[in-house]
């Protein structure tokens, strides 16, 4: 019987630590409903404090974090506004002294800028209208820029009043003043490229070449594209481009704008028809090539 009594005493072996791990089990299956109410009652408190702030439960411990260090940003408010207050003020006396130079000097150089356009005027047939660089200074004006508001005021006619130049001047005298304005600038910097429309529309012989002059004398530091139907501004160019409309092909109703390069012999036949008209005369292509020999 040994041999049965040996598999009967561990049988009762395991029979022991199964009721060993049956009680264990029971013990971890024992709660406290105290416990479980807590629990609900911060998961509850969780929830709530995720919709009051719209962030997801799992980012309330970051916003917490943020919450703590925007306190002690304002525990210690007090001493960094003073600190604050007193930056701004060197800031401010240093924009005051900043802005109030630099206006000193805006009203100097207003004064000249008006003579220098004044001066140009005369030779484009605005002998006379009036330029004035106006600069208005007043704290309300203060900004990046400074203390300042400058606009340019012109007077077309004597006895009438000055205004801005973009309501007063009409399409014509705009263009020329603003000529006039950009060779008085010539010096001091331009965009790389100036467009006129027809600057020399109702202007003689006279004012055309003086406009002409003008143009060429600015062509020298930027480039300069001028439309244009005096001749006397066209043979000032470096470069004549033709523009014409017409039929894409023989055949094609489609209408469509060209833009060509002329030589020489083309250039002189263009203006010499500027100065004739519909009929260009050999007396035209004459005059033509005077122009244009004396412009180059």
């Amino acid at each position: 019987m040994e041999e049965t009594v040996e598999r009967l005493d561990t049988a009762l072996n395991h029979l022991s630590d199964a009721q060993m791990a049956v009680e264990a089990a029971l013990r971890k299956t024992e709660y406290d409903p105290k416990e479980l109410e807590r629990v609900e009652e911060r998961l509850f408190a969780l929830r709530a404090a995720a919709r009051k702030y719209s962030v997801p439960v799992t980012e309330l411990p970051a916003l917490a974090v943020r919450m703590i260090s925007d306190l002690a940003d304002l525990d210690a408010g007090e001493e960094k506004l003073k600190q604050l207050q007193q930056q701004l003020g060197l800031t401010k006396a240093a924009f005051d002294a900043a802005a109030s130079s630099l206006s000193a000097k805006r009203h100097n150089t207003a004064d000249a800028l008006s003579e220098a356009v004044m001066a140009e005027l005369p030779a484009l047939k605005l002998e006379r209208a009036r330029f004035m660089a106006q600069v208005t200074t007043g704290p309300d004006a203060a900004s990046a820029d400074g203390i300042d508001i400058v606009e340019f005021h012109v007077q077309t006619n004597p006895g009438t009043r000055p205004g801005p130049i973009m309501k007063v001047a009409s399409g014509g005298e705009l263009s020329r003043f603003l000529l006039a304005l950009k060779v008085a600038l010539a010096d001091r910097g331009s965009a790389p490229t100036l467009v006129f429309d027809e600057i020399d529309t109702g202007v003689g012989g006279a004012v055309a070449d003086a406009i002409g002059q003008r143009l060429k004398r600015l062509s020298a530091t930027v480039q300069v594209l001028s439309v244009t139907h005096a001749p006397q501004v066209a043979a000032r160019a470096a470069t004549h481009l033709l523009i014409s409309k017409g039929p894409t092909s023989e055949k094609s109703e489609t209408i469509s704008t060209r833009v060509a390069r002329m030589d020489d012999k083309a250039r002189t036949e263009e203006i010499a028809r500027m100065l004739a008209g519909a009929s260009v005369t050999e007396e035209a292509r004459a005059a033509a090539t005077r122009l244009l020999a004396g412009n180059g």
